[in-house]
């Protein structure tokens, strides 16, 4: 700047200083208005400055100089900055917000540990003031390795390629410094070529006296990844502010845990990195009790935003609610054999149902259903047992699918199936209505549905089981049981309705439609039956009832020139039913035991089977508390992490994420540096109850899991089934800040 710049420049903050005066408002000290942090970046010092938003500094006033002879400081790098044309010194740059000056240098013999760096600058204040030019010493700290020796280093193990990645604490440079007592700006500077997640930026308050907010961070780039489809992400830099609460108002050293993750461009993803910033804070302006905070950072499963539904908002939203995740969960194939159950009720109805009929007798099975599953959650939380558990034992679901194959006999015109002619009679005189014992039939089938049909647990089963066990509150709870019993059972009235209005008056169909409702019931035996029989066996049935229902829809019929369409319908669909019977007992015979894969097992060329080729789930089996300990620390002890998978023989939920989710491919590569645990409760013994008691769970399937300080990692535990490209991507969420996902190789 010329002699002249710097006399015009001298008069301008002396006018500036008397308007200040003048209006007797003191403008804030410099320091409070260009804030900045250094750090060395190993062949540079870094500059982070964050300026006040009606502030801001000239680009030709900066200036640095260092004490020490060894190191040699080279032409500063300058961002871009806006032009502005100044009263006083004509055109000039100027820089508003958040800037990073990046400063390279070189060191000439040994290599000191700090360094003294001497920063020049001036600024003005929008209200026109204009501040004396100010001059600051920082002690920097350098690193003990060049970054072209790390550089060099990290080259060799990647073949020594010029265009190889540097380590990520190269790439990515964090900084914070106090804006006040209870602010903090926090910065990433990112080396050209690669760029930050904006999803998988997160900070942490390491300190039980102060917590971090929200980092309030700018809009990123789309950008779409092969991992993680459209995702937000960072190029150069990224700034934002961080709100911190205190519990005390003195001054304080705050560390903060910040984490992200990021890639270089056409090459490699970094695992995700966690570093600790040191701030100091000065005394703050406002004070927050930290115990009435939520906690930061956490995530909420979602059985865990159910129970907050539950527990705290009014009792016509939870109704609503929970009515709601009813209805979702009446599509689960733990609910569908409900509708069979029913038809079957009303079927026997006869050849006179009405509309009004199959409503009635849908709604007593809705609500045997519904009171009797409140009951029994009730009754779950208050005893600390495993109702579900105990109601599929062995012996009991034999007797329940006894009664089915009972039912379906009576479907196919063995016996008519009805109340003694005595018990009707005196229904009679009470209610005069002829069928009053079918209702009561109805809502007690309903109450046994309730216990057995539905054995897998949902979120929303749990949310209110937890809200009961945790709080006490067994209204609250019971009511949100009830509610989501009734939106479960909503569709079975439409049944009612429909089977009512839709049924076949009289005639052949009649017989056509009761001996399909009879196979469906046999197909419910089976199903239940498969919770504790063998696999093989379990598959001949099925390839037993599949080929008798396809003679059944006249698979084996000859046609003629007068069958009608429904004749070939018939026999086109039952020959496909017998073709896969035959396939069945192909399977059964060579022992396979999925029926939806009946050739799995079959030799096909040559070699080794496909069941045999077929690799098995990496699951080790637990039972006791000391076993998960004893795995947990095995795991944690070779960097890897842990899933637990809460498993029983009668949860056909768990059946299916073993049948099509575990085996997934891109679920598998997801936990390829994880250790798979699986603990069996279908016993339901003591040992059982202490493992399912010390994480809270009220039965399977429930997935957690564990990061490689063998911490739990809550807020990602799953429930109920969840589809494998979901799950996939809910394994990669939950097990990103352990540093063991996206770890993807060099391109």
């Amino acid at each position: 700047m010329t002699l002249i710049k710097k006399t015009i420049f001298a008069c301008t903050l002396l006018l500036a200083g008397i308007q200040a005066g003048i209006a007797n408002e003191p403008p804030p000290p410099p320091q409070d208005v260009f804030r900045y942090a250094v750090f060395d970046a190993g062949d540079a010092i870094e500059i982070d400055w964050a300026i006040d938003d009606a502030a801001y500094m000239y680009r030709d006033s900066f200036g640095f100089s260092v004490a020490s002879g060894s190191v040699s400081l080279g032409a500063p790098d300058y961002p871009e900055g806006k032009v502005y044309v100044d009263e006083f010194l004509g055109e000039q740059v100027i820089y508003r917000d958040n800037i990073f000056i990046s400063i390279p240098y070189t060191v000439s013999g040994e290599r000191p540990e700090t360094v003294e760096l001497v920063i020049e600058s001036r600024g003005c204040l929008d209200s026109g003031f204009c501040y004396m030019p100010q001059s600051w010493t920082e002690t920097v700290k350098l690193k003990q390795a060049t970054a072209d020796a790390r550089k060099l280093s990290f080259g060799s193990i990647a073949g020594n390629s010029e265009d190889a990645p540097l380590p990520a604490d190269e790439v990515f440079i964090p900084s914070a410094f106090a804006v006040d007592g209870n602010n903090v700006e926090l910065g990433i500077r990112i080396l050209p070529g690669y760029y930050l997640y904006k999803s998988k930026i997160s900070i942490r308050a390491v300190s039980d006296d102060a917590r971090a907010g929200q980092f309030d961070l700018p809009k990123g780039k789309k950008k779409t990844d092969e991992w993680l489809g459209e995702q937000e992400v960072y190029f150069d830099a990224v700034s934002g502010n961080v709100a911190i609460a205190r519990a005390t108002p003195d001054a304080m050293d705050l560390q903060l845990e910040l984490s992200y993750q990021g890639c270089k461009e056409d090459g490699i993803c970094y695992l995700p990195q966690t570093v600790l910033l040191d701030v100091s804070l000065p005394e703050a302006a406002a004070v927050t009790d930290l115990a009435a905070l939520p906690a930061a950072d956490v995530p909420v499963s979602e059985q865990g935003r159910i129970a907050e539904i539950i527990s705290g908002s009014p009792l016509w939203y939870v109704v609503l609610a929970m009515f709601g995740f009813g209805l979702l969960l009446a599509l689960t194939p733990c609910v569908l054999p409900m509708i069979p159950i029913l038809t079957s009720i009303i079927a026997g109805e006869g050849d006179n149902v009405t509309p009004v009929r199959g409503f009635t007798l849908a709604f007593s099975y809705v609500m045997g259903m519904a009171l009797i599953y409140t009951a029994a959650g009730v009754f779950a939380v208050a005893a600390g047992a495993q109702v579900q558990a105990a109601f599929n034992q062995p012996w009991v679901l034999s007797i329940f699918a006894g009664l089915f194959v009972v039912l379906a006999i009576a479907m196919f015109g063995a016996f008519d199936l009805q109340m003694p002619s005595s018990i009707q009679s005196r229904l009679a005189t009470i209610s005069n209505n002829q069928k009053s014992g079918t209702m009561v039939g109805a809502f007690v089938m309903g109450a046994l549905s309730s216990l057995i049909v539905t054995a897998c647990v949902a979120p929303a089963l749990v949310a209110a089981l937890a809200v009961m066990s945790q709080s006490g509150d067994y209204f609250r709870g019971g009511l949100a049981l009830f509610a989501m019993s009734l939106g479960m059972g909503a569709p079975l009235l439409a049944v009612g309705a429909a089977q009512g209005k839709f049924l076949p008056q009289a005639g052949s169909w009649m017989v056509a439609v009761k001996g399909a409702f009879g196979f469906m019931l046999l197909g419910l035996a089976i199903w239940m039956l498969a919770r504790f029989m063998p696999g093989g066996v379990i598959m001949a049935m099925w390839a037993v009832l599949v080929f008798i229902t396809g003679v059944f829809m006249g698979g084996l019929t000859t046609l003629t020139a007068e069958s009608s369409i429904a004749q070939k319908l018939g026999k086109g669909f039952g020959g496909l039913a017998i073709i896969y019977g035959v396939l069945l007992v192909i399977g059964a015979a060579t022992g396979g035991t999925n029926p939806l894969k009946p050739l799995a097992s079959v030799n096909l060329g040559g070699g080794a089977t496909s069941a045999a080729a077929h690799e098995e789930l990496p699951f080790q089996r637990i039972k006791t508390v000391d076993d998960l300990d004893r795995e947990i620390a095995s795991a944690s002890a070779a960097g890897k992490t842990v899933l637990l998978d809460f498993y029983a023989d009668w949860c056909t939920t768990c059946l299916e994420m073993e049948a099509f989710t575990f085996t997934d491919n891109d679920v598998q590569a997801a936990l390829s540096n994880t250790v798979w645990l699986q603990a069996d409760v279908t016993a339901n013994d003591d040992a059982d109850k202490v493992l399912l008691e010390r994480f809270g769970v009220f039965g399977p399937p429930t997935i957690i899991f564990f990061d490689t300080d063998g911490q739990q990692r809550h807020g990602y535990e799953v429930v109920g089934y969840m589809k494998a490209a979901e799950f996939a991507e809910h394994v990669r969420l939950a097990l990103a800040a352990t540093g063991l996902n996206l770890s993807a190789s060099i391109q």
